[in-house]
């Protein structure tokens, strides 16, 4: 038998009558671009402050905090997981910190003055960073189911800070726990700058980093990350505990925006968070989607609801809004990914 009778068969040619097939996964983190446009449009015609400079920079200063917990929870769920308890950390963090820093002089607020003003960012991100790390423990460490845990947390978190707030508002907080949430720099809100300057770092970190890229792995199949060498545990941990430190410094941003903290401070911000999330195309399963794709949700649900006041509809129409935003985008999700459910 000759060496040419056992040669591999060549490769068939392409075929040249074979048209390409539309991936409409490679565009699920744009979709959002076009009915931004849209808004935009619908928004001039309702009213022509929508294009002004007051409102379009008001509208982003409003979509910072919720942006910061859509980030910590587009991060948590590329990895696989999930935390309820986000809106309550927004509002408990700043109490807590406030609650250790701030004397009793007289006022509903009873603090305990142990430390000086200044440490009262500090502390915030902490408390932020702790309720991350503790779910963490409880989630991986104790094998306990993830929904059950973020959901006990976020009640139980909101019951805390309903207690050291005594159902009130705080208003008479540290200069420093304030600055960044009123300053503007450059004619801008200091509040947009930082958004925007931590969804670049995470999403360069996504891109490029090695621990980045390794979240996609633990969230499209756990099991295989780790037999190729991934620590899943430990990176899901960290992950869990930037999430809460991104809720908290949210937290931050809020108090200073309006002055105060209020004792219902995040509550029912989480559908909120989920709607952009989903909309945004972040997979709920996990392994898949980007913070450029939650950032549009953001802004989507924010011009949703910057259209609907200037034309005039009552804000009562939000949370029905917002429910339906998220079925759509759960239908436009199931039909762009690919995937086979039952």
């Amino acid at each position: 038998m000759s060496p040419t009778d056992t040669a591999a068969p060549a490769p068939a040619p392409p075929r040249l009558d074979a048209r390409p097939r539309l991936d409409l996964r490679r565009y699920r983190d744009l979709s959002l671009l076009p009915v931004l446009l849209v808004l935009g449009v619908i928004g001039f015609i309702a009213s022509p402050a929508f294009l002004t400079a007051d409102n379009l920079i008001g509208v982003a200063q409003q979509s910072t905090e919720l942006s910061l917990l859509v980030l910590a929870e587009a991060l948590v769920l590329i990895a696989g997981r999930m935390d309820l308890s986000l809106e309550s950390t927004i509002g408990v963090a700043p109490v807590v910190a406030v609650w250790l820093v701030l004397p009793t002089h007289g006022t509903r607020f009873n603090g305990l003055g142990l430390l000086p003003g200044w440490t009262a960012i500090p502390l915030c991100l902490l408390v932020g960073a702790l309720i991350g790390a503790v779910n963490g423990f409880l989630i991986l460490k104790l094998r306990l189911n993830g929904f059950i845990v973020t959901l006990g947390a976020l009640t139980t978190l909101r019951g805390l800070q309903v207690a050291l707030s005594q159902g009130q508002s705080i208003v008479d907080l540290p200069p420093s726990f304030t600055y960044l949430g009123r300053a503007a720099w450059l004619g801008v809100p200091a509040a947009v700058w930082i958004c925007a300057l931590l969804f670049a770092v995470g999403g360069c970190a996504l891109a490029w980093l090695r621990h980045g890229r390794a979240l996609y792995a633990i969230g499209g199949n756990s099991e295989a990350a780790r037999t190729a060498g991934i620590r899943v545990d430990r990176i899901t941990w960290v992950v869990l505990a930037v999430g809460g430190l991104l809720a908290a410094f949210a937290g931050i941003l809020y108090t200073g925006h309006y002055g105060s903290i209020s004792a219902s401070q995040g509550s029912g911000w989480i559908f909120q968070v989920f709607a952009a999330t989903v909309i945004g195309g972040v997979s709920l399963n996990g392994g898949r989607g980007t913070l450029f794709g939650a950032l549009t949700g953001v802004l989507t649900l924010q011009l949703v609801v910057n259209v609907m006041t200037l034309a005039g509809v009552p804000p009562l129409w939000n949370q029905f809004l917002n429910g339906l935003i998220i079925i759509v985008a759960l239908i436009i999700s199931r039909f762009t990914s690919g995937e086979k459910q039952d």
